[in-house]
């Protein structure tokens, strides 16, 4: 078995973590100074978002220095020092790996815009004008063309986000080596391994508007796994926006050599309108977002490895998003942990999530900070959209819902900082933050504490399949894992109505291991649910 099998990873945004200093963004030695608090949670690793050189346009998603913290963060030191500190916890640091693109300001952009003949110009995309124009009309991610023109060179470079974000050219394998000795530089300083941001995105062919699974995508993560991971213990996981149950075993099957596990969204994206962008809304059909679970579930039992999540710094808060995070804040929040942590794979908790912190709600544009939430609003806007519409779909998508500091005590800025934070404080700290968590015995906390700690210690939970239960119910997500002669039963109520349901092949009352409401006695052929009602039931 491989460490991160039955490990859960723990995604920190730095700048909303822990400040310091008192310059109201968070920082490494923020991060060290909350070790004991995540070693209390019971987590195997942390998923640091970039903490590199950059300009930040993207909130460090465009990097200019690889090997380089930038000063806002700490420094090299305070690096090595977070690696060390988390080791003797025993808590693996895992890093964010940009490496589709870089900022525009760094040296190899730099040197690369200086002309054509340079050394650098192709760790990059560039293409004549066609008619006068750009060369296609491939879009970004952030709003309008993925084409930028260069004036000094006649040329267009593409971005398929920010213009400031150039796309990497992975066709040059001069690019690719320093690209794989800067990973070697960061795994022999200890790290445990690499989260890879749009690694699907890395082979495009954008002559034939091929951005994502491009046809070099397997021979570069392979070249990558034998100059890189080889040999390491360590962990990996793509970022795969694209990814297929078919497409995932190629990139997780052990055998291939890749990565260990995607980050696959299929799940994420059934509250969109089909066919068009995330900010078109639609109610969750939940007979159907089960269908797509399971497929996952079942689908990659033999050859790959699952990822499980509900948040990270690019979704909102599945609390507000599917749970109820008015009248049953804490009974949806436990629900949708249980729901998730008990099936195969490896959990992921977003920073906040274990408290049941919610989304953020904005009037305003002026208080959004995320620029593709900003380029989508001046978008549409010029499409003729509300301004009442599209606020509303970003306070239900926004990037920044997640992105709001933690908090962590009922002081001034909820003791995240003493200055002024980068992006507000939630108005709710008081009701809800980690000192007030940690004093209550019945907290959101300490489910996610106990969800932990049985992945840790039931095989059942890491290995055994997985079958659907009640697959038509409207609103009950129901399944059964077993493993030799074991049977977990997770029954799940995902609605603010009770409900009543039966399993009439249920004949034996089994040990609640874990709930959300106070479950003295089950009747399995007349089973009464509460509101966001959660349980998991082991068989023996």
């Amino acid at each position: 078995m491989k460490w991160w099998q039955n490990a859960v990873i723990y995604q920190i945004y730095p700048r909303s973590f822990q400040d310091s200093n008192g310059d109201g963004i968070g920082d490494i030695p923020g991060i060290i100074s909350r070790l004991d608090y995540l070693q209390e949670l019971g987590i195997d690793a942390i998923w640091l978002s970039p903490v590199y050189e950059s300009p930040n346009d993207d909130n460090g998603y465009d990097i200019s220095n690889y090997q380089a913290i930038h000063p806002e963060f700490g420094t090299m030191d305070d690096m090595d020092r977070l690696i060390e500190e988390a080791k003797t916890r025993n808590i693996r640091i895992v890093m964010d790996l940009v490496v589709n693109h870089t900022s525009d300001e760094h040296k190899w952009f730099v040197e690369a815009k200086k002309g054509r003949e340079n050394p650098y110009r192709d760790y990059y995309i560039w293409r004549d004008p066609v008619d006068g124009q750009a060369p296609n009309d491939l879009g970004s991610t952030f709003s309008g063309s993925a084409w930028t023109f260069d004036e000094a060179s006649g040329q267009y470079y593409m971005h398929l986000f920010s213009k400031k974000q150039p796309d990497l050219n992975w066709e040059n394998e001069t690019m690719r080596q320093e690209v794989y000795d800067m990973m070697n530089f960061w795994l022999d300083k200890g790290v445990g391994g690499f989260r890879m941001d749009v690694i699907d995105l890395i082979a495009k062919v954008p002559d034939h508007k091929i951005t994502a699974d491009g046809p070099k995508l397997h021979a570069y993560l392979k070249d990558m796994h034998e100059q890189t991971l080889k040999d390491r213990e360590v962990m990996t996981v793509g970022e795969t926006w694209s990814a297929t149950p078919e497409s995932a075993k190629l990139y997780s099957d052990p055998d291939r050599n890749e990565l260990s596990m995607v980050f696959q969204f299929e799940h994420m994206m059934m509250d969109e309108q089909p066919g068009k962008s995330k900010w078109d809304l639609k109610e969750l059909d939940v007979v159907d977002w089960k269908e797509v679970l399971t497929k996952w579930q079942v689908e990659l039992k033999e050859d790959g490895w699952n990822s499980l999540f509900w948040n990270n710094h690019d979704t909102p808060r599945v609390v507000s998003r599917w749970g109820n995070d008015k009248d049953y804040r804490v009974e949806s929040a436990k629900c949708f942990a249980i729901l998730l942590h008990l099936m195969r794979g490896t959990p992921y908790i977003y920073q906040g999530e274990e408290i049941g912190m919610t989304n953020r709600h904005v009037t305003s544009i002026d208080e959004v900070d995320d620029i593709e939430s900003r380029n989508m609003y001046a978008e549409r806007l010029a499409q003729g959209y509300s301004k009442a519409d599209i606020l509303k779909s970003i306070n239900v998508k926004g990037r920044d819902n997640a992105r709001t500091p933690i908090h962590w005590n009922q002081t001034d800025q909820a003791g995240f900082t003493e200055g002024t934070p980068w992006l507000k404080v939630q108005p709710n700290y008081k009701e809800i933050n980690v000192e007030q968590a940690l004093a209550d015995k019945d907290s959101v906390f300490y489910t996610y504490q106990k969800l932990i700690q049985i992945r840790k210690e039931n095989p059942a939970i890491v290995w055994g399949s997985f079958n659907l239960l009640l697959p038509e119910h409207p609103t009950v997500f129901a399944y059964e894992r077993l493993y030799k002669n074991e049977k977990w039963v997770v029954v799940t109520n995902l609605s603010a109505d009770s409900q009543i349901v039966s399993f009439e092949t249920i004949k034996d009352q089994g040990n609640v291991v874990v709930s959300n409401y106070d479950r003295s006695s089950l009747n399995w052929s007349d089973l009464t649910l509460k509101p966001f009602e959660a349980m998991a039931v082991q068989f023996v």
